[in-house]
């Protein structure tokens, strides 16, 4: 097994913090002919066709159908730089599919990031879930906490503020911390390490995965560690340790991966976290199968979820042993 890399991460834009708020500068940038857009569709992205069925490939929009995807949005969004050129992200969805797809070029079809990302690359994969993320955080704030009353896009599309005088509330984008584990126990009088895998009540049926929760108030993130584990298995977990992090727009949640040590390994299995969860060898694991093959008993997570980069990993440690 090899790490894989974290899909979704590592955008190739410069962020120039310090523009979003020039409007004569994005207007400027909006004209010209090399700006790149993103278009998203009821947090569907725009798909195409690779070399092969099997490699599709994210489409980013260029002079002219760039404009007319522009021409079409509701709400636009500057993500950043590359190579000397602005990308926006453009939301489509109050237009029909069929129009929406016109404007971009007709160049494929929108469809679940979630279920494409893995065979799509991974600049274009980063891209498009910053699109996807920004876009769908700005459906869900059209209304101000405060007073009910509606709010403007501002700076670039990274603040919103409410419109009534006197309110003036302010909105930036936020995202949900959730912790996802890969817990391992190394027995003291010898023998193999074991990792501790769940299966989880969504499909595929046979894929077991790491655990994982969200923050709760109040808590650090050793705390959420510990307590999650304990509620999905009834496992007692030390020593957590921050491994990576992956954006994880579906919706719009942060993943944080660690491994911890388990100091109890009796499993309870909580029903309603989990189908199953059971202590694997890293042999035991090796011989996995892929995510989608209904045929093997035991399949390993995603090829682009930072808990499959939490398996490789630990896998791969424990081999080199």
């Amino acid at each position: 097994m090899t790490n894989p890399v974290l899909k979704f991460a590592d955008v190739p834009l410069v962020r120039p913090a310090d523009r979003r708020g020039d409007a004569d500068w994005l207007t400027a940038r909006l004209n010209r002919e090399d700006t790149r857009v993103i278009p998203v569709w009821r947090d569907l992205n725009l798909i195409g066709d690779g070399e092969a069925p099997a490699r599709p490939s994210a489409v980013i929009c260029v002079h002219p159908a760039a404009a007319d995807v522009l021409a079409a949005s509701c709400e636009t969004v500057f993500l950043g730089m590359e190579d000397g050129r602005a990308v926006f992200a453009a939301d489509l969805s109050d237009a029909d599919e069929g129009d929406a797809t016109a404007a971009a070029g007709s160049r494929g079809t929108f469809q679940d990031l979630w279920r494409a990302g893995p065979s799509i690359e991974t600049r274009g994969a980063a891209l498009m879930a910053y699109a996807r993320g920004m876009l769908y955080w700005h459906r869900q704030n059209r209304h101000c906490g405060r007073c009910g009353h509606h709010t403007e896009s501002r700076d670039g599309g990274h603040r919103r503020r409410c419109t009534r005088k006197g309110c003036g509330g302010t909105l930036f984008p936020r995202i949900d911390p959730a912790v996802i584990t890969l817990v391992e126990f190394r027995p003291d009088g010898g023998g193999p390490p074991r990792c501790l895998l769940g299966n989880h009540h969504r499909p595929p049926p046979n894929v077991f995965s790491t655990l994982s929760g969200y923050s709760e108030p109040g808590e650090s993130l050793e705390e959420t560690v510990a307590r999650e584990v304990f509620e999905e298995v009834g496992v007692r977990v030390r020593s957590a340790y921050y491994q990576a992090s992956q954006p994880w727009p579906f919706p719009s949640s942060l993943m944080l991966g660690f491994r911890a040590r388990a100091e109890t390994t009796g499993i309870t299995v909580n029903p309603d976290e989990l189908v199953d969860a059971r202590w694997f060898t890293a042999e035991e694991v090796r011989a996995f199968g892929e995510w989608g093959d209904e045929s093997v008993a035991y399949a390993l997570p995603r090829r682009d979820s930072i808990a499959r980069f939490l398996v490789d990993s630990w896998v791969s440690e424990v081999s080199a042993q």
